[in-house]
């Protein structure tokens, strides 16, 4: 079943990742794509930074061998998920800010100097945008 959403800049987040390579929740028992989502939720709503990316959950993106994973998409725009990240303020923060500059790009390219350092090796897949390829 599919839910509709806002068609904007968005992180799509997976809210039933695993905490780690190691583990699938924290000692309180929270899967850590739902630890991420909370935090990814708490710092758009308080920085007008970030108000044009909407945070999106689902569950499952399938990229299940690469824990706390996130879609980062635009319409007309090359799409990222990412992977690899603790569920902590600092990775949801890279991540918004990444997908803060990704929103104002022409095409979803956004030049490696302007990665924040928190999403560096963090990426697992690019995905053109329907009716593109990306040279």
């Amino acid at each position: 079943m599919l839910t509709r959403v806002a068609d904007g800049p968005a992180v799509v987040v997976c809210n039933t990742c695993r905490h780690s390579a190691a583990s699938a929740e924290d000692a309180a028992g929270v899967r850590g794509g739902k630890r991420l989502a909370e935090a990814l939720k708490s710092l758009q709503a308080g920085d007008p930074a970030y108000a044009g990316v909407a945070v999106q959950e689902m569950p499952c993106l399938f990229a299940c061998g690469d824990h706390c994973t996130v879609h980062i998409r635009a319409p007309d725009r090359i799409g990222y998920v990412l992977g690899r990240f603790e569920p902590t303020v600092d990775a949801a923060r890279a991540i918004l800010d990444y997908a803060a500059r990704h929103a104002e790009s022409v095409d979803g390219r956004v030049p490696y100097k302007q990665w924040p350092e928190g999403v560096k090796g963090h990426f697992i897949v690019r995905i053109p945008p329907a009716g593109y390829t990306a040279d």
